[in-house]
């Protein structure tokens, strides 16, 4: 018994200090954001005077060369399609490849899911060019094009795994009463995969907002930069307004925090479920 509470005290202890850890530098960055630059000079722990101030954020939201109040509406222009395509493509292909037997149905897949090793850099020159010659580069279309390309193979991994785990036996009771196929997916299997769609979506719309790589590529007209692009211009020229820098930096934050935290429920359910028969 008494080593069993010491396991689980030195456990607890690891995983504070392992948040400790991982909370200072954010906190470093918040405290910088509300507070002037005179008074975290010389350390943001230092709190000889304190004067909390939203300035910072008004500054970072309608920056004058930069307003990330664009940037963000210019995200989720973004964002939100390059989330809802791949899912919708790649649940269909997933349901396809868990439920239905075809030639080199295991070969495909397997091809598929090694598209997902494939770095963006190694590919960033033949996108480019691709988008080019269909007249999408520096357009929003372009830019969602790509991230569902790439978005499709691991959520079509991750909803295949998910699939296998349900029980075929309602399916098949819905083809007995005459319904079919497209039927029996949107009508059962869907319902049956929203937490394993809601965890493809939180994942897929974090890495679609929090993407420079790909957006430096294809967007460049200053009014359709995004909200990533926009945070290394909050800097001057001569100086740099770490007040500012740091409060769009948490602007940005914000919005996949706020989806992970609203949808944190059912994000839970689908990572446990599609991991366990």
């Amino acid at each position: 018994m008494q080593r069993r509470v010491l396991t689980s005290l030195s456990r607890d202890t690891t995983a504070w200090i392992i948040g400790l850890i991982w909370i200072v530098p954010f906190l470093g960055i918040f405290m910088a954001s509300i507070r002037p630059l005179g008074e975290i000079i010389h350390g943001w722990w230092r709190f000889e005077s304190f004067t909390p101030t939203l300035r910072n954020f008004a500054g970072a939201w309608n920056h004058p060369a930069a307003p990330l109040s664009q940037g963000v509406v210019n995200s989720l222009k973004i964002a939100v399609p390059g989330t809802v395509v791949p899912l919708l493509v790649a649940a269909i292909a997933a349901y396809g490849f868990a439920r239905f037997r075809f030639t080199m149905r295991t070969y495909l897949f397997l091809t598929i899911v090694m598209l997902m090793t494939v770095p963006q850099q190694m590919i960033a020159v033949p996108i480019f060019r691709i988008m080019k010659n269909l007249g999408l580069v520096d357009t929003p279309l372009g830019l969602v094009l790509v991230h569902s390309a790439w978005g499709i193979p691991w959520i079509l991994f991750f909803m295949r795994n998910f699939l296998s785990t349900l029980p075929i036996e309602v399916e098949e009771a819905a083809r007995v009463d005459g319904a079919s196929d497209l039927r029996v997916f949107f009508q059962i299997v869907l319902p049956m995969c929203i937490p394993a769609l809601v965890s493809s979506a939180v994942l897929q719309f974090m890495w679609v907002w929090n993407d420079f790589f790909l957006a430096l590529i294809l967007i460049y007209s200053p009014e359709k930069l995004l909200a990533t692009q926009r945070i290394p211009l909050l800097r001057g020229m001569y100086h740099i307004d770490w007040g500012v820098l740091t409060a769009g930096t948490i602007i940005v934050m914000l919005a996949p925090i706020l989806v992970f935290a609203f949808l944190q429920r059912y994000y839970v359910r689908g990572m446990v479920g599609w991991v366990s028969k």
